[in-house]
């Protein structure tokens, strides 16, 4: 556990109190179920059904009727029971299973077999978990919300030859969902659930016979969530570029909706997709892969290709992103970004990463410096280890992270991860010029410990050829730093890239995959090159390498450093 000043400990005593009435408020919600239950009937029909836009695989279906689920990288094999009696391996393989996205699958084999196992599933369902309970994954708010959109939007593959019993418990669980949301609105319910739930209820609501009161009410919060996590530059209040992926897979579709049933949608909505897409642009590798910010973690280019299909305007990528704290450079073939943020509220803060003034760099279609990335599986070690500073290509001053991790100062998962305090980002300044553009950035992560602020500046030639650096630890307030205080420069290795050292330990030789050849070196600096770790991957985390230098900030408290094109 590192150290707390006192003001630290004041300011987290808040937010820890804060949080600890949301979470008494939020059980307060059970019994008002029953209340909402009697002015919430089942709706009278489904009218319509939005089209999912994720993409699909039809052999999936086959897996399922056999039995095997696959989610979050592991497969349960389920042919001898209910796979909704099962015990997953993690949070996230049974948040997929019961949120019930994986019907786009069966819909997608346009057979009767693949309905009938649709809707055998689905009534298998509502027998085991129909019934709302606080304490189940089932009935989480983001679970019901992903659950209740999904069985709208795949209600023809679940209605097309049901019979009457089914449709009206179809129906009427349809109804208790909505109810359970609007309960879950009413009180408590904070941060991402919030907005994803006011989508679900609007999507419910508009799709839905018998609703037309309700809907207003969901617009309502909808709008007001819209307007509260979407910034001005179009990203999203967690800073989390999956987060922008997530709410365009589910805002699209619903524009669509509202247009099928001849009703205006909210301004709210038609802004935010306008600004949502420009700033996944911002995130976007030149391999198509989006950064390793604040959670993000592997990136489904088929998803990705997707949602930019619906960009009719073709919209460019911002580079200067101010209200989300980012900043993007394009130079010829070289793209690079940079995290010009402070940690987001607590209340979206639960998979942000202590990243401050981190660095991505992708040449030639090729990563190339990055972030480590968040796992498949949230949870645990290794998703605390990846939202560490040291998981970052930046500067890491006393082996400590640059913001309060809950897990760093003792509050675990009981404070589901959140991070109270972090640094304050400022003196963000960009000035492109003909031959270069120079970003420069300080934040105050390590003032209340060390009295330090970290300053760095990037400067990436227009060609592309050149990307220089300067790590700068400046006295905060006037204080001196204690003595013998170090410090340690990361810059992560994609895995792809082979990486050995040169100029007598002074530099690092970097090969592409395409065979391009890049030399890193500091001036009169020793460069180290280290195992790493890219958690990012498809079929679980990877070994990679690390260029490291490290310094005493008493001693060496300036740093620079260059990436260059080899001829």
């Amino acid at each position: 556990m590192t150290r707390l000043a006192v003001a630290e400990r004041i300011a987290i005593a808040g937010h820890a109190l804060r949080h600890g009435a949301r979470c008494a408020l939020r059980m307060s919600a059970a019994p008002l179920f029953l209340w909402s239950r009697l002015r919430c009937p089942p709706p009278q029909r489904l009218v319509i059904a939005p089209q999912d836009i994720r993409t699909s695989d039809p052999t999936v279906a086959d897996d399922i009727y056999a039995g095997y689920f696959a989610f979050a990288a592991r497969i349960v094999d389920a042919r001898e029971q209910s796979p909704f009696v099962l015990v997953g391996p993690s949070v996230e393989w049974e948040s997929a299973l019961m949120g019930f996205g994986w019907l786009r699958h069966l819909r997608a084999a346009e057979t009767s077999l693949a309905r009938e196992n649709a809707r055998a599933l689905v009534g298998e369902w509502i027998s085991l978990h129909g019934a709302p309970s606080q304490e189940s994954i089932a009935w989480s708010p983001p679970v019901v919300s992903r659950r209740l959109m999904s069985w709208v939007s795949q209600s023809p593959l679940l209605l097309e030859g049901a019979d009457a019993d089914f449709y009206a418990r179809f129906l009427k669980s349809i109804g208790r969902h909505v109810a359970w949301l609007s309960a879950q609105m009413r009180f408590a319910l904070r941060g991402e659930a919030r907005l994803f739930a006011a989508i679900a209820l609007t999507e419910a609501t508009l799709c839905s016979d018998g609703y037309a009161r309700l809907l207003r009410r969901a617009s309502k919060w909808l709008s007001e969530e819209l307007d509260r996590q979407v910034l001005i530059d179009g990203g999203h209040i967690s800073r989390n570029p999956q987060v922008v992926m997530d709410l365009l897979f589910d805002l699209l579709p619903l524009r669509q909706a509202f247009a099928a049933r001849n009703s205006v949608a909210p301004p709210q909505l038609i802004s935010a997709i306008d600004r949502l897409l420009p700033m996944l642009r911002l995130f976007r590798h030149s391999d198509s892969s989006l950064a390793l910010f604040n959670g993000m973690g592997v990136t489904a280019p088929d998803m990705l290709a997707t949602l930019l299909a619906y960009d009719d305007a073709l919209a460019q990528p911002i580079l200067n992103a101010p209200y989300s704290g980012y900043q993007r450079i394009e130079a010829a073939d070289a793209v690079l970004l940079f995290d010009s943020g402070g940690p987001p509220p607590p209340d979206f803060s639960q998979r942000a990463h202590a990243g401050a003034l981190a660095l991505e760099l992708s040449l030639d279609n090729c990563r190339v410096v990055g972030n480590c990335g968040a796992p498949i599986v949230q949870r645990g070690p290794l998703r605390e280890a990846a939202r560490m500073t040291a998981a970052h290509s930046t500067l890491e001053l006393g082996e400590e992270s640059s913001a309060r991790l809950a897990h760093e100062i003792g509050l675990g998962e009981w404070a589901g991860g959140r991070i109270f305090i972090g640094p304050r980002v400022s003196d963000v300044s960009r000035r492109d010029g003909p031959e270069s553009c120079v970003i420069e950035a300080r934040h105050d992560g390590y003032a209340s410990r060390f009295g330090l602020v970290h300053a760095r500046t990037l400067t990436l030639a227009t060609d592309g050829g050149r990307l220089e650096g300067v790590d700068l630890l400046e006295s905060a307030g006037g204080r001196k730093p204690r003595e013998g205080l170090a410090y340690a420069i990361r810059f992560h290795l994609h895995p792809t890239v082979k990486a050995a050292r040169v100029e007598r330990e002074h530099g690092v030789m970097l090969v592409l995959p395409g065979g391009q050849h890049w030399l890193f070196h500091a001036s009169g600096r020793q460069v180290e090159l280290e195992d790493g770790a890219f958690f990012a991957a498809a079929d679980g985390s990877r070994a990679a390498q690390q260029i490291v230098i490290r310094g005493l900030a008493t001693e060496e408290p300036e740093t620079r450093w260059v990436f260059l094109r080899g001829s």
